[in-house]
Parts: C-alpha cells; structure tokens; sequence
C-alpha cells in the first residue's frame, strides 16, 4: 500500500502575467524543501541534508490513521492508544500544503537509530480496558492503516487483521487481532537512509474480539534492521515512481488513452471536413448578387445585425469568461511544474501548496480578462463587474469549504484545517488575490482595444424562428459534452483512485497529452454547435456557447456517481460529503474553463466566417 485572449492579452497582459508565472514557480519550488523538525543540534542538520552518523537518532513521525476504504476520513496517529514517547509527543513543523494534505507530524516511541539494529525491543506494556479494546477492534474491524515518514520516506502499515471463522450449524464469528510487533528494514547507502518497509507480525497479534471481556494485556515492542544497497540517494524515489502501474498496466494504460484518442480525433476530423465543405458551400452562395435570394432570406448571413449584440447579463458572463481563463492558465501552469519534476511522489503538500499559490498569482488574468470584455461590451459597473469576478469561484468554494471543514472537526479529523492555517489562506486570498484581481481589473478597464465586430449590429433583434426540441439549450449540452468526456473518461479512473484513493499518479504527460485533446475537442465541438445554431437563425450564441464548452464539467460530476458507488469502497457521512463536496467545486472550474473555451473559439469562428462575406 503505499492533484481568444490574444486578442485582449496585448504587451499590457504580458507585463502582468510574466512576473506572476516567475514568481508562482519560485515558490512552488520552495515548496519542495522539508519541514523543519522539532530537533536540536547535529540532529537538525542531518534531517535537513539526509546525512547520519552511525548512533544519529532519525526521527520517525507518525502521520495519520484512518479507514483505508476512506481516505479523506483521516486522524491523528494518538486517536488510538498507542504507546507515547516516555518525553511527551513533540508535532513536527509542517507547511501549508502539508498541513492541507491532513498530515499532523507526531513523534513516536521507537528509536531508530541510524545502522543500529534491534531485536525484539520492548515499547511499553499496557492493560487495555474494554474502551481502548474498543477502539481497536473499530479500527480493526474498518480495516484501518496508519502513515508514517522516516527521513521523508512514508511508510504504511495495518492496526490489524480480522478473520472469519465458520462454526458447525453454519454460524459465523469474526475474529478481532491487534498487530502489537512491527518490523522495520531500513536499506542505506554510507551515510544515507535510502529505503525503509514495515511488516507486522501475525504470531505476535492478541485478540480483542467482542467476546474478550476482561482487561486485555499488550506489549508493543518492534524490531530494526539495516541493510547496505547500492542505490543512491538521488535515486530513492524511483521505487515510489515505479510502484504504481507494473510495465503491464502502463502499457494497457497507453493503449488505452491512444485509442480514446484516436477514436475522438477521428470523429473531430470527420466533422471539422463536413463543416468545412458546408461553409465553403455557403461563401459561395452568400458571395453571389442575386436579387432573388434576398427574397428568400435564411442562414446564419441574414442574422448578421443580431449575431454581435452583446448577450443578456454581461456583467455575470464576463466574470465568468474572466475566471475561466485564469483557471485555464492555472491548469497550464501546474502541467509545467508536474512536466519539470516538482511534484515527484509523496512530497508532502507540493500540489496544494503549487494550487493555493498559482490560483493567488493568477487572479490579475481574471480581473484583467474579465475587466477588459466588460469594458468591451459598454458595461458601466465595472467595480460590480471586479467584485463579482473575485467572488464567482471562490464564493462557492468557501461556503463548501466551511461545510465539508465543519463536518471534519465534528468527526476529530486531521481534514480539518487549524484555525491558523485557514487564517493563512484568508490572508493570501485577501492581500494578494483580491488585490490582483482588482489591479488586472483597473489594468482591463484602460485598456483601449474594442471589441471587434465584421457587422454592424442592427437597432432591434431579429426574431427567433421556432426551433426543433433537439435544437434548444439542453439537449445541444448533452451533444457538446459527451465527445470531450469521451476523450477524458479513461482518463478519470486514474486521477480519481489518485485523489480519492492510495494510488500515485506520475504520468504528468499522458494527462497533458489528454489535457490538450479535451480542450482542441471541446473547441471543435462547439464550434460546429454554433455553427449549426446560426444556421436556423438563433442568433442567440453567446451563452449557448459557454454553456455547451463547460457542459463536460456535468459528465465530470455524473462519472462521479459511478466512481463512487461502482468502483470503489467509500462509505460513511463525512467520505461522501467530502467527496461529493469537493468535486462539485472541482466540476464547477471545468464548467468555468471549458465554458470559456467553447465561447472564445466560438467567438473566433463567428468573427471569421462574417468577415468572409459581405454584410450591408
């Protein structure tokens, strides 16, 4: 057992965005260093470079404890009544992201001096009343496993182990036994800890059934062995790397996403040629002077002095457009620093530190985007439009954010954040995001360029013929967004048992290879939506657009529903709510980012197929 702009983005886009992208990898970087231990003297300096003297004590930290089955549902290690250090339990210095990733370093009992072997070391003994065996046996009984890190390296382990025993007359009793003896073969290299496996004892496991009902006696005791190996330090984290898919799986995971690739690409060129032949089909007959075809006006040209009119409740669609392309830049971003290594497996909170980072430095793209469109569309309540762009997205977030966080300090879980880190955040999304947002706003809102329109846009809107039930908004979200979760559904499996279970994913290139085909695909496909819509005369494309780009976002959530339910073992109030939470935010930015794509490509279509014609 073991996360078109370039239309508006001009030189003044660019003297935003440079500095932020510098400065966002800078820290994401840092992010790499270990915490510091609560330690004194040689001790300190050899947890920070990894370098030991024979005798050094090194640290073991006790992570977490928790149902495997559940990953988000997480507690301290002391939640069950383990052995304490004879000193107390010193907590190691975490950050942010650790801190988010519901780690909470404890010091443990065991001395694992560094190349100094033990046998059968005694910990402590303790007599454990029917409330500590009760705790056990639940532990036990929902298969919990605990998390701990030896010089950065995790380890893993179960509390236990429960059998099934069939009596005569076809009666079942399950058996409760608690693992009391850990063994810990630690691998090194001079004066490197390179690698370190933890095994449980079967034969040195008590039982604390339910029908045990006297004070149970335990004696936790542990047993250390060091072995030389060749691997060097700076090649510690390839077995992390390579644990994950065996050459089998990874194979079968390359073919599959080639296939789904192939499959979906085939079906956007197949309709990228029909669309094309159409409208060459209609450049030839629009570009004619025949008198009698004005007689019989229909198609996307005669809706030219409607297909420009700035859409109903522009204020909200702006800032919609504005956060989407910050997340869009915030996806990109994240697929450079995965790309160049930072987040290798099982550093501890570099991805959520990465995020939280990332998403404060960006929001000058938002309030710049969305500030920019606004202004293009004559609005007038820019500072209305600047606050709805700085509340669009987190708003949500935060409400879900003080549910879910609620719900965890309630359950005692470490995935509840400390009061001080939340102040951290407010802070960082206070100082930092929502003085960006508003300096990309002011940037936006002087920004000289005007919205580009081939046509003229006419005094009242063109009437909307009667549409086809097929043709309305639904039903075209339906169509635009089953192709792009096509393309990604193999995909998901992968990043939700990541996410959602113990698996690590580190093929960072098949996702952006699976990143860049959703967003060309979600690009095409509504582009042939708006295409279609024109077509009867529903000049009414701007929401349309939006809405079919980010309906994938709706796939996303309803794949949810049968990840949890059909492919895995989560169970329990607070896993579903965090689960079901959580990626209604996540799903909720797809629909942002993908939505913004839809719309901007559709906008690049409509400007360039009405500026192929002539419009009076």
């Amino acid at each position: 057992m073991p996360g078109s702009a370039c239309r508006v983005a001009g030189p003044a886009m660019k003297k935003i965005l440079v500095p932020c992208v510098l400065l966002a990898l800078q820290l994401s970087a840092a992010s790499r260093l270990p915490a510091v231990a609560v330690a004194s003297g040689r001790q300190l300096m050899g947890e920070k470079d990894h370098k030991y003297q024979e005798g050094d004590h090194v640290p073991l930290w006790a992570s977490k404890v928790g149902p495997f089955t559940n990953p988000s549902e997480t507690y301290e290690y002391y939640r069950l009544p383990y052995c304490q250090p004879k000193d107390g339990v010193k907590h190691k210095l975490l950050g942010m992201g650790e801190v988010v990733d519901a780690n909470r370093m404890a010091s443990t009992p065991y001395q694992l001096q560094f190349r100094k072997n033990r046998q059968r070391e005694q910990v402590c003994e303790q007599l454990l009343d029917q409330e500590r065996v009760a705790k056990f046996r639940k532990a036990v009984k929902e298969d919990w496993y605990f998390q701990m890190y030896y010089d950065d390296l995790p380890v893993w382990g179960f509390i236990g182990k429960m059998e099934k025993l069939f009596k005569p007359g076809g009666v079942t009793e399950y058996k409760h036994y608690l693992f009391t003896h850990i063994d810990f073969d630690i691998k090194y290299n001079e004066d490197r800890v390179i690698e370190i496996n933890v095994s449980t004892d079967p034969q040195e496991a008590i039982d604390i059934s339910t029908n045990v009902t006297d004070i149970v006696k335990a004696k936790f005791s542990y047993s250390v062995k060091w072995t030389p190996t060749a691997t060097k330090f700076e090649q510690r984290l390839q077995r992390y790397e390579r644990f994950p898919l065996n050459p089998v799986h990874l194979e079968i995971h390359w073919f599959s996403i080639i296939n789904s690739c192939v499959t979906v690409l085939l079906l956007t060129g197949f309709l990228s040629t029909i669309l094309m032949r159409v409208l060459k089909a209609d450049f030839i007959k629009y570009s004619k002077d025949d008198p009698t075809m004005d007689e019989e006006e229909s198609g996307w040209k005669y809706v030219h002095g409607d297909v420009f009119r700035f859409p109903p409740y522009k204020n909200l669609f702006c800032a919609f457009v504005g956060t989407g392309t910050q997340l869009f830049y915030l996806a990109l971003f994240i697929f450079v620093l995965a790309l160049v290594g930072v987040f290798y497996p099982y550093n501890r909170g570099a991805l959520y530190t990465a995020l939280i980072v990332l998403y404060s430095l960006t929001a000058c793209i938002a309030g710049f985007i969305a500030s920019s469109y606004y202004k293009q569309m004559e609005g007038e309540l820019w500072v209305r439009n600047i606050l709805l762009t700085c509340f669009v997205f987190c708003g949500p977030f935060l409400i879900m954010f003080s549910f879910l966080n609620t719900v965890a300090i309630v359950y005692r879980s470490t995935a509840a954040l400390p009061f001080g880190t939340i102040v951290i955040i407010l802070l960082i999304w206070s100082l930092v995001t929502i003085p960006l947002t508003v300096f990309g706003g002011i940037a936006g809102k002087n920004n000289r360029v005007e919205f580009f329109a081939p046509c003229r846009t006419s005094k009242y809107p063109r009437e909307i013929p009667q549409l086809a039930w097929y043709r309305t908004t639904v039903p075209q979200m339906v169509m635009a967004g089953f192709l792009p979760f096509s393309a990604i559904y193999v995909e998901l499996y992968y990043i939700f048992a990541s996410v959602w279970g113990h698996k690590v994913y580190i093929i960072w290139s098949i996702l952006a290879i699976v990143y860049i085909i959703l967003i060309i695909v979600t690009a095409f496909i509504t582009i042939a939506l708006t295409y279609f819509q024109l077509a009867v005369e529903d000049h009414q494309w701007w929401w349309r657009s939006f809405l079919c780009g980010g309906s994938t976002g709706l796939f996303v959530y309803g794949y949810c529903f049968y990840y949890y339910y059909a492919r895995s073992d989560m169970g329990g109030f607070m896993q579903t709510m965090f689960f079901f939470g959580y990626m209604a935010c996540v799903c909720f930015g797809f629909f942002l980012m993908l939505g913004t794509v839809g719309w901007r490509a559709s906008l690049m279509f409509v400007r360039h197929i009405y500026r192929a014609i002539k419009c009076e």
